[in-house]
Parts: structure tokens; C-alpha cells; sequence
């Protein structure tokens, strides 16, 4: 199965950044009939970790390593990380442009968390993505299909956006199944 770590943005917070991606560019081409791959907002979230493809029989190592993260997380603090949506920009490009929202507010305490969640996962000796931790929610994968010109402006637009305050309460261990309607199943929580 497929797994990954998230923490994801209560409902208010999606909505009002949700109206000012209906004014980008990377939306109009969308209501145009391009294949933008616009994200969809109820599965929005930021990954913590990747874990990639891990054998349904560690599942109970994965839960056990997230939980032990967490529990040491919330150990090491005395509230809940505070943040906002707001500001973008875009990783790649051609054919590999993706468009995201950047996270604002205790950005360094989800740096903390990442570690601890990669470090639990490391000394279980699970599959992780160890690349750098960019704290961000893809928004499109625009791709080819949409003019770099057209990209930048959107992520200049995102640049002036800032979206309400918002407390990060849990972690989640989430199953993505991959194809032209990626699903997420939410297979386990716990309390920041």
C-alpha cells in the first residue's frame, strides 16, 4: 500500500483559499477543459513524510513509529502549532509543474515534527522519503498544459494571499491510490 504522513487544514481555511484559487489562471484553464489537474479541496494536506509502498504487514510498525512520533511531538510542547495558509510558488518545470501554497505561523514546529515523525520511521527502519521537508499543499499540476508565463502570474497572485489562522490538532497516517481520481483513505490519527 501506499502511505504518507500528513497534517491537513481544517475545512474554513481550504474554503477561503479555495476562492482565491478560483481566480487563478491555473482555475480559468481548468473551467476551459485543459487537464490541470487541479487538486481537489477536501483532499488537500501537507505531506509530513513519504513513505511510498509499504507492506500491509508493517502496517502496525508504521502506526506504532507515527505514534511514538507524535506522543514525543506533543511532549516538547505547550500548544498546538498555529498557522496560515498564504504566499506560493511553483516546483519544476514543463511537464513537471507543480503549483503550491506555502504555510505560515509555527512553520519551524512542523519542521520539528517532520523530524520527529522521520526519525521514528528511520529507527523502525520503514521506507521514508528523505528528501528536504518544504513545508507546502500542492494546489495543481499544471504541467506543459499551462504557459510559464501563466504559472508565474498565478504565483504571483498567491504571493498577496494570506488565509485565516488555523490550529494543526492532529497527524495523520493516510492510503493514496494513485490513477486519474487519486483516492485518500485516512488510516489512523493522532493528537498533536
Amino acid at each position: 500500500m501506499r502511505l504518507f504522513v500528513a497534517v491537513c487544514p481544517p475545512v474554513e481555511a481550504v474554503d477561503h483559499l479555495w476562492a482565491r484559487v478560483a481566480r487563478l489562471r491555473v482555475a480559468a484553464a481548468t473551467a476551459a477543459g485543459v487537464n490541470v489537474r487541479l487538486a481537489d479541496p477536501a483532499h488537500l494536506h501537507l505531506t509530513v513524510a513519504f513513505l511510498g509502498a509499504v507492506e500491509a504487514a508493517r502496517l502496525v510498525e508504521v502506526e506504532s513509529a507515527l505514534g511514538l512520533a507524535a506522543e514525543r511531538f506533543r511532549d516538547g510542547r505547550d500548544a498546538v502549532p498555529r498557522l496560515s495558509l498564504g504566499g506560493g510558488g511553483h516546483f519544476g518545470r514543463g511537464r513537471s509543474t507543480v503549483l503550491w501554497v506555502a504555510l505560515r505561523g509555527d512553520v519551524e514546529v512542523l519542521h520539528t515534527l517532520a523530524l520527529h515523525v522521520r526519525d521514528r520511521l528511520r529507527h523502525a527502519r520503514l521506507p521514508y522519503d528523505d528528501r528536504p521537508f518544504r513545508p507546502h499543499l500542492t494546489i495543481a499540476r499544471p504541467g506543459d498544459r499551462v504557459a510559464p508565463a501563466d504559472v508565474d502570474a498565478d504565483v504571483a497572485a498567491l504571493d498577496t494571499y494570506r488565509g485565516p489562522d488555523w490550529s494543526a490538532t492532529e497527524l495523520l497516517l493516510v492510503r493514496s491510490h494513485l490513477g486519474p481520481r487519486p483516492r485518500y483513505d485516512r488510516l489512523a490519527v493522532w493528537p498533536l
